[in-house]
């Protein structure tokens, strides 16, 4: 048994198969997942190297390693290997990564199945990759000028990573569409999906309201927080209008499948993102009962260290995600057309699951059995599930948006991975106009087939 796993392992790294776990209990796997999970581990990989390098914490406990010293003078990387730590060297190996995504978006334009060259090297030949992504991580430390280089590309990676989170909040908007269609096309079937949907779009709008209460509560004062007082009422109101447009009867009668859930999930979204963003504005002084006093902070993170590792930890696992879900899902070619803002899809054809985001596993694909491991579904026969080029870019624009985000965008100085959610009128602004962003987006996709009927007829 063990024979057989290791020949296919090692056809995977060193060849075109695809990829499969050796235990032959695991669920049958598509070729095109199995691909898509491989590039997002990579990327994963690099992200927590990224998070290692601009954490001090970290740095101090390398620091307690014998001969680490000795091993930092053998590699030339200075005292303490203060060259591999900071905010450059996150720079250099985010450039490094992003330069293999953007190879590999240009070296698979235009393929259109899995049977050429070009589709079998982005299927395979794991090993071989891995040996050049970490060539290019760490070719990204020899670049020359590298005074020019962090500022060119710091201006490259906000312009990158900004481009990110706009193609994350079309995404978004689309999930909740989809999400919706799915599970209304069920609701003449089954009362279990009228039920659903209302309990789901219930839930979303008792977390929304009840995010506002919280951050009317906490996060504003009589004498201060001027701007989370504007700001909160300002989107919780555009959240009421979209959420009252969604059920309009000139909506309706245009788009029958528009309801309370795709505006549920917006709110959703939206609250968390107003949350994030007073968050991240640095604290405000009130002098009360003659003691200056921080207001306007999270109420469970005062004067608790434990509290703050939490809250802090709990960003980041935030941030994997997302990043993680819009490389993933952003590049199927019917996640592609919310960039279209474009929603063809009859409810008749759907059928309704829990588990819609990847796809449907009705279809009959060519299944190579392993023998000692898991199947593997070889969907790309015929033609590509999703466009490898896209994929790549979305990944190469990922790249830059960790790096950014990682080194807190243009506050890089002394920045360290432990002060993430620390204040920045940067990323304050940042975090809002994203709130306005992704409201006009999903505005848009609602009123779109009114002032342009014929680009939407089915």
């Amino acid at each position: 048994m063990c024979t057989p796993c290791c020949v296919s392992q090692l056809a995977c790294c060193c060849g075109s198969a695809a990829c499969s776990c050796c235990c032959n209990c695991c669920p049958k796997i598509k070729q095109s997942t199995g691909t898509r999970i491989m590039y997002a581990l990579y990327f994963l990989l690099v992200t927590i190297i990224c998070v290692i390098m601009m954490s001090p914490t970290v740095e101090g406990e390398f620091q307690k390693i014998p001969l680490y010293s000795q091993l930092c003078e053998k590699l030339n990387a200075g005292e303490d290997c203060k060259t591999l730590v900071g905010y450059a060297a996150v720079y250099k190996v985010c450039f490094g990564m992003s330069c293999f995504f953007l190879f590999f978006c240009f070296f698979t334009l235009r393929v259109n199945n899995s049977d050429g060259c070009r589709a079998a090297v982005h299927n395979g030949f794991w090993l071989l990759k891995f040996i050049a992504l970490a060539a290019c991580c760490a070719g990204g430390f020899f670049i020359p000028e590298e005074d020019i280089f962090l500022l060119v590309w710091r201006y490259v990676g906000a312009t990158c990573g900004s481009i990110f989170l706009l193609i994350q909040l079309m995404v978004l908007v689309e999930f909740a569409h989809r999400w919706n269609t799915n599970w209304s096309s069920g609701v003449k079937y089954s009362r279990f999906w009228y039920a659903a949907l209302a309990f789901v779009t219930l839930m979303l709008f008792t977390l929304a309201v009840g995010a506002v209460v919280f951050m009317g509560v906490y996060y504003t004062h009589p004498e201060a927080c001027l701007l989370n007082k504007i700001f909160l009422g300002i989107n919780g109101s555009l959240c009421l209008i979209v959420s009252m447009l969604a059920i309009s009867p000139c909506i309706q009668k245009l788009q029958p499948t528009s309801g309370l859930l795709q505006p549920g999930v917006i709110s959703v979204y939206v609250m968390y993102l107003t949350f994030s963003a007073f968050s991240s504005k640095p604290k405000e002084m009130v002098e009360i009962n003659g003691v200056n006093t921080t207001v306007c902070v999270f109420p469970f993170n005062s004067g608790l260290e434990g509290d703050k590792k939490i809250v802090t930890a709990l960003g980041t696992v935030i941030l994997f995600a997302c990043i993680l879900y819009s490389c993933l899902t952003s590049t199927t070619r019917r996640s592609s057309a919310a960039l279209r803002v474009c929603r063809n899809s009859e409810p008749e054809t759907e059928r309704a699951r829990c588990c819609f985001c990847f796809g449907d596993d009705t279809d009959e694909y060519d299944e190579e059995r392993t023998g000692s491991g898991q199947n593997v579904m070889y969907d790309e026969k015929e033609a590509t599930i999703y466009s490898y080029a896209y994929f790549h870019f979305v990944f190469f624009l990922g790249s830059l948006y960790v790096m950014m985000t990682v080194t807190n965008w243009f506050n890089y100085d002394n920045h360290e991975i432990e002060k993430l959610l620390d204040g920045s009128w940067d990323v304050y602004w940042l975090k809002m106009a994203c709130c306005w962003v992704c409201l006009f987006i999903y505005m848009m996709t609602l009123i779109a087939p009114m002032i342009c009927p014929k680009r939407f007829e089915a």
